[in-house]
């Protein structure tokens, strides 16, 4: 079996060109791909203004801002790594959120971010 490198949705795009360019009206392409016909409409817009890698191409996203500066993602992996609070076995996300908010290292933290990070550091608490 084959796997290919290209998106789902350049590949989409690419089949709504073609289809145009054949003469094929947006309705027919919309239905014939299972697309909206906005889609289509988009996509020949798109290929209008920039050709075909505009059209075919996502455009590229802007970097996320990171939640956590190197000083308190150091804190994390530390306190992750340290010994778990008394009375427990483990320090689990909730918990290392819950410590980084208490000592104002942070104003707010999901456990889904300190979970996201220790996922990044290869860190396993289970």
């Amino acid at each position: 079996m084959k796997t290919g490198k290209s998106k789902a949705r350049s590949i989409t795009r690419a089949h709504i060109l073609l289809m145009a360019s054949e003469g094929e009206t947006d309705k027919m392409i919309a239905e014939c791909l299972r697309v909206h016909v906005s889609t289509v409409e988009r996509t020949r817009a798109r290929y209008v203004e920039g050709g075909i890698s505009l059209a075919v191409q996502d455009r590229p996203h802007p970097p996320k801002q990171r939640k956590l500066d190197g000083e308190q993602e150091a804190f994390l992996i530390a306190t992750a790594c340290s010994k778990a609070p008394s009375g427990r076995n483990r320090w689990t996300m909730k918990l290392l959120a819950e410590r980084m908010v208490s000592l104002n290292i942070i104003d707010s933290v999901s456990k889904e971010t300190v979970r996201c990070y220790l996922k990044k550091m290869k860190l396993n608490l289970g």
